[in-house]
């Protein structure tokens, strides 16, 4: 496991590390400046797939963070690269909004109801009842079945609202058939994310704030973890897992460098 010392590329969750409720988390814009400053690669991700990258950016600038749109890395994404990675060319059938609609368009997939190779199964905040009926029938004929991620609710003003993973158990429970799921705590996604920056797990450190998807991922990736205190982790949390993250910090702020920055020329 890299030294902190040792890290060159870095991974970041979204909510609960950099932002809360959109407003911008302290030390996040501190250290997004740091690393787009030393020209240190970095990706901010996210599981939720309804948002494109453009969308998420401007969301981000609006809660104070500056973070180019090629910075984001979504579950959207992801699974548009995996799709992508073993059917080049490909159909799918997609219950979703424009983060997966754009990405399976951007990696050359074809949208189709007719015979789709993939069911694509991503958030959105109007789920239908029709499209859920032809996701089914579209399995039992053969599609094979993919989700962006498995969280079962997403957070809303008025409380928590089903999210993929409590749509994907509906279609899981009619067909019999799991969905391969690409979103965090799949390896996967920070493997593909990775790729994307050209780092390598031994020099690559992944901050979140979550013990079952940001940090077990991490470690099972072979990254350097950080968890923060900023999210939902707190001890009694994390006393519950067997495994452990590399670090354990307050918050980003502890990684803001007051040393005088190197800059890459």
């Amino acid at each position: 496991m890299a030294d902190r010392s040792e890290i060159e590329c870095w991974l970041t969750d979204m909510d609960g590390v950099l932002v809360h409720e959109n407003t911008a988390l302290p030390g996040a814009a501190a250290l997004i400046q740091q690393w787009r400053d030393t020209g240190t690669p970095f990706l901010v991700l996210t599981n939720n797939s309804i948002f494109t990258p453009r969308d998420l950016a401007a969301r981000l600038r609006s809660s104070g963070l500056d973070v180019p749109e090629e910075s984001i890395w979504t579950s959207a994404l992801a699974t548009a690269d995996f799709c992508a990675s073993q059917m080049p060319g490909g159909s799918a059938f997609v219950i979703g909004e424009a983060g997966i609609t754009t990405a399976l368009h951007e990696a050359g997939f074809i949208m189709t109801e007719t015979n789709p190779d993939y069911v694509v199964v991503g958030e959105t905040r109007n789920y239908s009842f029709d499209a859920i009926t032809k996701a089914i029938r579209l399995i039992g004929n053969g599609a094979r079945f993919i989700a962006t991620n498995p969280d079962a609710t997403g957070p809303s003003a008025e409380g928590p609202m089903p999210a993929t993973g409590a749509i994907s158990a509906l279609i899981t429970k009619a067909t019999g058939k799991e969905p391969y799921v690409v979103g965090k705590p799949n390896p996967m996604m920070f493997r593909s994310a990775m790729n994307r920056i050209g780092a390598h797990s031994e020099n690559t450190a992944m901050i979140g704030d979550r013990m079952d998807t940001d940090i077990v991922a991490g470690i099972e990736a072979g990254l350097h973890t950080i968890l923060v205190m900023t999210g939902i982790a707190d001890e009694r949390e994390i006393a519950r897992y067997p495994f452990r993250p590399s670090e354990i910090l307050a918050g980003v702020h502890e990684l803001v460098s007051s040393e005088p920055l190197e800059v890459e020329m």
